[in-house]
């Protein structure tokens, strides 16, 4: 079974995701297929327009259709990273290619974000100029989580949300519904799951009317709830200093400062760093090739600390939810560290887009 089913229909191009027993998580066989037809896709006149999504479950199965995509394949990159990495860095390698072919892509792109967009789902959806949000969306960067930073671009675009909902978002991994993807401009249309297929069908017949037809299809959410945090957000998470959140969180006394604290306390310090740095720098990054660079370097050190494979050890193996991380604590994650990770590699070693 082809885990990437890429197919013409009417003028537009289709790649869906079609691994759906890992809710389409990414391999880098699955990189590879995607930038190949992009590549072909390119230069094709038939080709007027690229839509994203994922391929429903063969056998019907809702679970193993509720996903966009839930990132990439983290046992894969534990599993290198705990021998040489090869494996992980060439992964990393060709899925930053990938998000960026799609943030340069001359054609326009459309990706449906409809059920989990994580991880590397972000990466795929958020360098599309339409991204369509639904009711069953479900996105997050929560790489903190186990012991990983918000990568795929995640410097560039969560720095750019407004007030501080990027930091607040990066350190806590927080989910998102549609309604708060559209709030924040990381969705540019919100339409309901059951209009989808009938909406990809104009969009096959008319690429070049894509607007005007995501526009009509369109319709208002309820509230985004994340809005009602949003002072509170910009207040506690104003400093780029994680031990200065900490501080603000524990000297508030509401009780979303409260559990927003609790849920940083499970996070990894190294990474929270490392995230904080990441969306510093990635406010001023001049292109998002520069941001992907960067992004690689830090990625192939991270991928082999003690961080991540104990975040995957504790949250995807033995599943006992209890890291142990080192250090243990934010005082304990030296600047040098920081600096050693963000370090640029070599030029032999460093990425490229192709």
């Amino acid at each position: 079974m082809s885990e990437v089913l890429a197919e013409r229909d009417g003028r537009v191009g289709r790649l869906r995701l079609n691994r759906p027993r890992q809710l389409h998580a990414l391999n880098t066989a699955m990189c590879e297929a995607m930038l190949a037809t992009l590549a072909a896709w390119r230069d094709d006149p038939e080709v007027e327009a690229v839509l994203i999504d994922h391929a429903p479950s063969p056998d019907g199965d809702p679970k193993s259709s509720r996903g966009f995509c839930a990132g990439g394949d983290i046992r894969m990159l534990a599993d290198s990273g705990a021998a040489d990495g090869v494996a992980a860095r060439a992964f990393f390698h060709t899925e930053y290619r990938l998000d960026h072919r799609l943030f340069t892509y001359a054609k326009p792109t459309i990706a449906f974000m409809d059920g989990v967009t994580m991880g590397g789902g972000v990466g795929l959806s958020l360098p599309c100029r339409f991204r369509v949000a639904t009711e069953n969306t479900r996105f997050a960067m929560p790489e903190t989580g186990i012991g990983l930073f918000p990568d795929v671009g995640g410097g560039w675009y969560l720095s750019r949300l407004p007030g501080r909902m990027g930091r607040y978002l990066a350190l806590t991994g927080h989910r998102l519904d549609g309604a708060e993807c559209l709030a924040l401009g990381l969705a540019t249309h919100y339409v309901p799951s059951q209009a989808l297929a009938a909406l990809k069908d104009r969009l096959a017949a008319d690429p070049q009317g894509a607007e005007t037809l995501l526009d009509a299809a369109a319709t208002a959410p309820s509230r985004a709830a994340i809005l009602d945090h949003a002072d509170a957000i910009a207040r506690l998470f104003a400093a780029d200093a994680l031990e200065e959140v900490f501080a603000a969180l524990e000297a508030d006394r509401s009780d979303f400062a409260r559990e927003t604290l609790a849920t940083l306390r499970t996070k990894s310090p190294q990474t929270m760093k490392i995230s904080l740095k990441l969306l510093l720098d990635g406010a001023t990054m001049a292109t998002f090739e520069d941001e992907m660079r960067q992004e690689y370097a830090v990625a192939s050190r991270v991928v082999q600390r003690h961080d991540f494979l104990e975040g995957v050890r504790a949250v995807i193996v033995d599943k006992d939810n209890a890291p142990r991380w080192d250090p243990a604590t934010p005082e304990g994650v030296s600047d040098h560290l920081i600096d050693q990770i963000f370090a640029p590699l070599p030029d032999a070693e460093a990425w490229a887009p192709s």
